[in-house]
This record gives structure tokens, C-alpha cells and sequence, in this order.
């Protein structure tokens, strides 16, 4: 028998916040700065979703570590400068939440960034307060997405089963640690990843965040 939904977890860069255009686009620039020309789709499927730690090691493999090391710190600052120009909400996602509200599901944030980054851009678009003490972070847990060790580590925070809980998430690492981690998944294909790469087993997929709460509420 399926459990009803107790819980909604959210991820933050593309569901939140429509920050992962910048972060591609940045990533992109460093590449070919720093010796490694990357397409915006090689840059989604390596990167996206991923925590910081597992995109430098990759960068490491492939640059060393120094590169490694030049590009994080390069990236964090580019980002900074690009969020404070022009990051918002995604679209739909304040009527996502209202809705959410007046269906009284408890919500949180597991995002593969840090808790520095999501004060942030969280902050930045007035939506920090609104998740304030359940927010979780890649940093807290051994193995970032797609392992299920954060979405498991914020059910326990929450005190919610996991097989009660919504995952909503935009990247391909995101939907399938939720599926590892035994929830529902909801895969927001409104964003840069193209829906067939979302697309699995306990998934819903759509395009418009402001259907998330009729989507959620019907399971």
C-alpha cells in the first residue's frame, strides 16, 4: 500500500532558485579558460546535480589539482557576482509553495551545495526564511547524489519515513538518489536537463511548477 506524502524535500539550484543557467554558463567560460572546452549539455550532464566536491575531483582528474583548485575558486566567485545580479525565483514556484501550504505538507531543502551558498541564493530571492532550520546540505552526509544519503539524512531531521516522502528535483544524480533513497520522485524538466533524462521507475515528470501541488496531492 502506497503511504500518503508527509514530506516535500526540495533541491535548491533549478527548483528554487533559477540558478543553474548561471552556473552552466560560468562553467562553460571557465573551460575553455583553463583548458577544458565543454559543451552547456556536457556541462549538465557531468556537473549538474553534483556536489562541489565531486565536480573539482572530476576537474582534478582530468587538469590536476591546481586547476582543480584555480577553477573551484574562480567559479565561487563568478557565481557570487552573477547571483547578485540577476537570480529569482523559479517560475511558478511561490504559487508551488502557497499551494503546498494550504495543502499543510511540511517541506525542507537537500541541495548538493553548501549551507554558505544557499544562505545565499536563497537569500537573495527573499526564500530563506521560509525554509529556515530545514534546510540540508551535501556537506552533512558521506556520499553526495546520486548516493541517497541526503534525501535519507533530511527524512531523519524531519522525522518523516522515507517512503512518505516527495523529492523535487531537476537533475538526472537528483532523481535517482531519491529513487535510491525509496521516494517519490518529481522531475522538473522546466529547467536545462531534457525530460527523457528524468524520466524512470516511482517518477513524475512535468514542465510547470505551479502543477507540482495538484501532481503531489493526487499521489
Amino acid at each position: 500500500m502506497i503511504k500518503p506524502i508527509e514530506l516535500v524535500i526540495f533541491d535548491c539550484d533549478g527548483v528554487l532558485v533559477d540558478s543553474e543557467r548561471i552556473a552552466v554558463r560560468i562553467q562553460v567560460a571557465l573551460g575553455a579558460e583553463l583548458g577544458w572546452p565543454l559543451t552547456e549539455g556536457e556541462v549538465v550532464d557531468r556537473f549538474m546535480g553534483r556536489s562541489h566536491a565531486a565536480i573539482r575531483e572530476q576537474i582534478a582528474a582530468r587538469l590536476g589539482d591546481d586547476t582543480a583548485a584555480l577553477w573551484s575558486e574562480r567559479f565561487e566567485l563568478l557565481h557570487r557576482e552573477a547571483v547578485d545580479t540577476g537570480l529569482a525565483p523559479v517560475d511558478g514556484l511561490p504559487e508551488a509553495l502557497d499551494a503546498l501550504d494550504l495543502l499543510a505538507l511540511p517541506t525542507c531543502v537537500a541541495s548538493s551545495g553548501s549551507h554558505e551558498k544557499m544562505r545565499h541564493t536563497l537569500g537573495r530571492t527573499g526564500l530563506y526564511d521560509r525554509f529556515a532550520g530545514r534546510i540540508h546540505s551535501a556537506t552533512e552526509v558521506a556520499r553526495g547524489k546520486p548516493a541517497p544519503d541526503l534525501f535519507l539524512y533530511a527524512a531523519r531531521q524531519m522525522g518523516v519515513d522515507p517512503a512518505a516522502c516527495a523529492v523535487v528535483e531537476d537533475s538526472r544524480p537528483g532523481v535517482e538518489a531519491a529513487r535510491a533513497a525509496g521516494m517519490r520522485a518529481f522531475g522538473y524538466a522546466g529547467g536545462l536537463t531534457p525530460a527523457e533524462r528524468l524520466e524512470g521507475r516511482d517518477t513524475v515528470v512535468f514542465h510547470d511548477m505551479r502543477r507540482l501541488s495538484a501532481l503531489i496531492g493526487g499521489r
